[in-house]
Formats: structure tokens, sequence, C-alpha cells
């Protein structure tokens, strides 16, 4: 009986760790399309309300870690030039 519940624990382990990944590439490639975003707008050609949505959506992307960015960029097919890291 122990043997058995470890195996359905362990089953159901997995698929919550499936799932988890799952919603991680499915998050790198939102930031991943909002780094390009921010690299790519002009936030004075903006209105008021989205300029200061851009700002905010600049100030979240900039805090990613470097390594997490870099796999949120590649997750959407797109390289950073050298000095936007």
């Amino acid at each position: 009986m122990p043997d058995q519940l470890n195996k359905q624990e362990l089953a159901m382990l997995r698929e919550e760790m499936e799932m988890l990944m799952a919603e991680r590439g499915r998050l790198l490639k939102v930031a991943g399309a909002a780094a390009v975003l921010v690299a790519n707008t002009d936030g004075r050609d903006l209105p008021q309300e989205a300029a200061e949505a851009a700002e905010m959506l600049s100030l979240l992307v900039n805090e990613l870690p470097e390594d997490t960015l870099h796999e949120a960029l590649e997750s959407v097919h797109a390289e950073p030039s050298p000095g936007d890291l």
C-alpha cells in the first residue's frame, strides 16, 4: 500500500511539474515579446496612458535576471543588441 501511494504521489508531482514547465514556457514567451515591444517602441509616440504602461513594462523587463531575459528572447526567436542588456 505505501508503495502504491508513493507511485501515485510521484505521478501527481510529475504532472504538476509538467504543468509548471509549460506555464514557464508560456511566460517566457510573454516576457520575450514584451522585451521586443519595449525595445522597438518610442514612448514619445504613445498616448500618455500607453507611455506610462510601456514605462512600467520596461522597468519590469529590465528587472529580469540576464539569463531569464536571454531565454525569453530566445523563446520568441529574438536576439538582443549588445547595448540592450
